[in-house]
């Protein structure tokens, strides 16, 4: 019996990582940095797809994986054709001859039939590629929601998980010789329990291939990743690191240019091909909101070359301050969803992502909260160019399943990805690991890991999260969540006069008792109103309402001896399904202080003149 245990327990291991394929899966590990500097090939454009809500094209009818059979066919993935002019062999599927939807872009906002729809589909693009001799290959996905399996040829390259990181692939050894390439995705946006975000969240649940998808290239021997910044407690050291990848990647000269700087540094890899550096740059002008200075940096080994556009700045805190450049600074922020409220979907491109960064300079911000996971790669480096501080998040999202290893290992793999993918980015100066999550034993290790995780992975920024906070009957707000002990930031949530706390004329009698003595950041507050809605401070949903809640919270905030910042929610108004309303919401969270049409509500205007007030403070202007 326990040889017959065992015999079962490595068939269904050699099954999982594709041993009965007729190739093996290549696995994805460490993702290479500024993948879009290698762009050859866009994939971008028209992919055909089919709507699979039994999973026909996945499993048969006993419902076995056809990508884990000995064949490894029979999938939709094979984009099978008849073999003759007569048809006569039975395949119930064409990619060719059904609809067609934009990619990078979202199923529920190009098909009217699918805007609620949760479960499989699958794409096809057809390509020409010819590779060439000396030459490797990547295929990159900004972000597919939430489980893909992703083929070449016929053939599976690998599974992810999580809708928001990136997911690439060596795809050198499965490029047709001829050219003629086809890619298939399997796309599932499925909740389950035990993924991350789980069941229940407050945004909607996009399906699909939601952002760029394209072809990079390397030498054989190449740059994979790349840590160029300000060495921790020394802001007058650039630090870090460059490694190699390939099978000559030993004892191989690196040079590291920033000619503006007058630095030029040659460097040679280990038997691991990582090469570390520390350089002098007190001459090095500093990133900051007011001056975003980015440096050209380019990284040259062999025949491979990567150029980046780089901000060197310190951020720390000292007590309850927060120190950027060695100076104290306030942050202005606000908080942001990867959406457009203009046009239905997630946002397309650079172009959307640039009117929400104008739209939060405009309120006054120099900070904005990137909830409530990561975001395009993009808009990473807009908010370098653009000059705004940014809290980057993993979508840990209110309840996780705290002990379940699997759950907690894809949260760090999406936190790893989050930090390889910013970690160059100046403008990043806060991981966070989570938002709003209760409290409990089993959720602070696995938080306070995450923790220890994103400070071991990048000791040169602040590690925060979105804490709760508990009322008592003599009005006062108590935040002493166990958490904090492994925070940088007392970062809270809090909605006096909208989901507690009376009118707004009554948030004021609230006070704070906070344990720590760190900087306090209010990472949210708000309330919801439909543009173009009046009535007096008391009608809930006008305009008047969330105006008077604003100036009342501003108030009672103030007398926060620590407060060092905030990012009330939201921007803009976001769609969300929980939000169900006929009138006020209709589909629509309207805490934005921006509408689903780009009218300023009254609140915009309130926070904008406070922003004016903090900036003349603590900028001088």
């Amino acid at each position: 019996m326990l040889l017959s245990n065992l015999m079962k327990a490595l068939t269904v291991a050699l099954l999982l990582v594709g041993t009965f394929n007729s190739l093996p899966l290549i696995g994805q590990s460490i993702l290479l940095q500024n993948m879009p500097a290698r762009r050859v090939l866009s994939l971008n454009g028209s992919w055909n797809y089919i709507i699979d809500p039994y999973e026909n094209g996945f499993y048969d009818y006993r419902r076995e994986a056809f990508d884990q059979s000995k064949s490894g066919k029979g999938g939709y993935y094979d984009n099978a054709k008849p073999s003759s002019t007569q048809e006569e062999e039975l395949i119930e599927y064409d990619f060719d001859k059904s609809q067609a939807m934009q990619i990078p872009g979202d199923w529920n906002s190009q098909d009217p039939k699918l805007l609620y729809y949760e479960g499989t589909i699958w794409y096809k693009k057809s390509f020409n590629l010819q590779p060439k001799a000396g030459k490797r290959y990547f295929l990159y996905f900004g972000a597919i929601n939430y489980e893909s399996h992703i083929y070449l040829n016929g053939k599976k390259l690998g599974m992810h998980k999580g809708g928001f990181t990136p997911i690439q692939y060596d795809i050198t050894d499965r490029l047709s010789t001829t050219g003629d390439n086809f890619v298939v995705v399997k796309a599932d946006n499925t909740r389950r329990p035990e993924e991350v975000p789980t069941i229940n969240t407050d945004w909607w649940n996009y399906g699909g291939i939601t952002r760029d998808v394209f072809i990079a290239e390397t030498p054989q021997t190449y740059i994979t990743d790349y840590k160029v910044q300000l060495a921790k407690n020394d802001p007058n050291t650039l630090a870090g690191y460059v490694q190699l990848s390939g099978e000559g990647r030993a004892n191989q000269s690196v040079t590291l240019s920033i000619g503006e700087a007058n630095i030029s540094q040659k460097l040679k890899t280990d038997t691991e091909g990582r090469a570390t550096f520390s350089v002098p740059a007190r001459k090095l002008t500093r990133w900051s909101p007011q001056n975003p200075k980015l440096y050209a940096v380019t990284l040259r080994s062999g025949t491979d070359e990567v150029k980046d556009r780089i901000g060197f700045r310190s951020i720390e805190t000292r007590g309850q301050d927060i120190l950027l450049n060695g100076k104290s600074v306030f942050l202005r922020g606000i908080s942001m969803h990867d959406e457009n409220p203009l046009i239905p979907g997630r946002a397309r491109g650079e172009g959307d992502l640039r009117m929400l960064l104008t739209w939060a300079k405009e309120l006054g911000c120099n900070y904005v909260r990137l909830a409530h996971y990561p975001h395009n790669e993009t808009m990473l480096k807009l908010v370098d160019e653009m000059g705004l501080l940014v809290w980057a998040e993993v979508p840990v999202y209110w309840t996780i399943a705290w002990e379940n290893q699997a759950t907690y290992q894809n949260a760090e793999q999406q936190l790893s990805d989050l930090i390889s993918m910013g970690k160059n980015r100046a403008s990043v100066v806060v991981w966070s690991v989570g938002n709003e999550t209760p409290l409990g034993e089993p959720r602070l290790k696995f938080m306070s890991s995450l923790a220890k995780k994103a400070r071991a992975l990048d000791d040169t920024r602040l590690i925060s999260a979105a804490l709760e906070l508990h009322r008592t009957p003599d009005n006062v707000m108590h935040v002493d969540d166990p958490l904090g002990e492994f925070l940088d930031l007392t970062s809270i949530n809090e909605y006096a006069g909208w989901y507690w706390g009376g009118k707004p004329s009554e948030i004021t009698k609230y006070t704070f008792d906070i344990k720590y003595n760190k900087p306090v950041m209010i990472s949210e507050f708000g309330g919801d109103a439909l543009a173009g809605y009046h009535g007096d401070a008391n009608t809930r949903w006008s305009e008047e309402y969330q105006e008077a809640l604003y100036q009342n919270q501003l108030k009672m905030l103030s007398t926060i001896k620590g407060l060092r910042g905030m990012t009330p929610w939201i921007l803009a108004d976001f769609r969300a399904t929980r939000r169900q309303h006929p009138v006020y919401q209709n589909g629509f969270n309207r805490k934005g202080l921006i509408s689903s049409t780009g009218t300023k509500k009254k609140a915009f205007y309130v926070l904008q003149d406070y922003y004016r007030q903090m900036a003349q403070q603590y900028d001088g202007k």
